[in-house]
């Protein structure tokens, strides 16, 4: 065994751990073993939005500087405890191919998974309820990207002119997170779950009635040359080959940054602060966020 390796037991199940010390964040001198410390204490929050949903890692195994890639496949040399679910190819759906994606639904999985510097957790809008299928939706996302130098300010904007909009469509209730990034998501609970298809073209309507009327600071298409000065309201993730970043999610970013759940009242005081630091949070703020106010992501907020 390599010196560097460190023999663990998680929720019964034995890892091997290696590279404890290896800085993954170097302007914050965040280590492997600060992510996983991270992941650890954030678990009882995170995995019930990761549960029974197949996880995209993206991965950076050697820190936030370095090379990264996308991992869907559980990968070689995986426990045989890590679980797993079968998702249709999406660029050959109707044949059987399948990709078997990891299912992080525990501790030691999300240990595991940290261990491998899958610094970024990205899933889906359903979750698995027959094996080989895609489920139905049961939330609607809009991600707000602003483009420069419009900020996460303007995408708190943008959110209070969604919020207007979505009671027209019959939705009475929203959930908030920070991209952990630049950007802002609304994501509307479907309840019961619903088929792919019309959520996407509702959220297309949504996002086109908003752009319609602010068209000065909103756009619907994802055309670059379109988007400086303004906020994008992405509604194309709502298909079910694509992904978006999970609530708690650590980002790949100079500084660990957090995909962090926010209420209403934060992002409205956001929108009239002009401060864009208003929404940013780093791993440490988010346990405390978590030990004040509990999971802000588990009960939606009424319109």
């Amino acid at each position: 065994m390599s010196p560097e390796a460190t023999i663990t037991e998680v929720g019964g199940r034995r890892l091997t751990l290696t590279n404890l010390d290896k800085v993954l964040y170097p302007e914050a001198g965040f280590t492997k073993a600060d992510v996983i410390s991270y992941y650890v204490h954030v678990a009882p929050v995170l995995l019930p939005h990761l549960s029974d949903r197949p996880v995209t890692f993206v991965r950076y195994p050697d820190g936030v500087g370095g090379q990264s890639f996308f991992e869907k496949r559980v990968p070689r040399g995986a426990p045989d405890w890590v679980a797993s679910i079968d998702v249709p190819h999406s660029s050959r759906a109707g044949d059987g191919a399948m990709i078997r994606f990891p299912a992080i639904g525990d501790l030691p999985s999300l240990v595991w998974a940290a261990n491998l510097a899958a610094l970024e957790l990205h899933v889906p809008l359903w979750r698995s309820v027959r094996p080989s299928e895609y489920g139905p939706f049961d939330q609607m996302v809009f991600d707000l990207d602003p483009g420069a130098p419009a900020t996460v300010v303007d995408c708190c904007r943008v959110a209070a002119w969604l919020l207007d909009v979505l009671p027209d469509f019959g939705h009475a209730s929203v959930l908030a997170k920070t991209s952990g990034s630049k950007g802002l998501q609304l994501y509307v609970p479907l309840d019961p779950p619903r088929a792919w298809e019309p959520v996407r073209e509702e959220s297309r309507r949504i996002a086109q009635a908003v752009e319609r009327a602010h068209a000065d600071a909103v756009v619907s298409n994802m055309r670059k040359d379109l988007r400086p000065g303004k906020v994008l309201i992405d509604w194309s993730q709502n298909v079910p080959a694509k992904t978006t970043v999970s609530a708690y999610s650590l980002r790949a970013r100079p500084w660990p940054t957090v995909s962090t759940p926010v209420t209403l009242e934060e992002v409205e005081a956001c929108a009239a602060s002009d401060d864009p630091e208003r929404l940013r949070f780093v791993s440490t703020d988010v346990l405390e966020r978590i030990g004040r106010h509990g999971d802000l992501f588990a009960a939606p907020e009424p319109l």
